[in-house]
């Protein structure tokens, strides 16, 4: 009888342990660095498309200017996303 007492015992604990939230440090960082890669995201897309606008207004270039100025805040967005996701040599994992 004891013996089933203790698994029980023992698969409560592992099913609260389950149930219990991940929290912590390693949450809150995931959770920057997801809003910090939704900013460059949505900066660089919108940064290129308003200074595009911008060009267009003054040159009369419409729509090159938007357009281009654009695909190059994309490109750039892009490249700081994944230059803050890759973790660097001196970082440990």
């Amino acid at each position: 009888m004891q013996a089933i007492d203790l698994r029980l015992q023992e698969l409560q604990e592992r099913e609260q342990a389950r149930k219990a939230p991940n929290g912590g440090a390693q949450a809150d960082a995931n959770y920057r660095l997801g809003n910090r890669v939704l900013t460059e995201l949505i900066a660089g897309i919108g940064g290129g498309a308003f200074f595009g606008w911008v060009i267009d207004r003054f040159a009369g270039t419409r729509p090159w200017g938007l357009l281009v100025v654009m695909a190059l805040g994309t490109i750039v967005a892009f490249r700081n996303i994944i230059r803050i996701s890759s973790p660097s040599p001196d970082q440990p994992e």
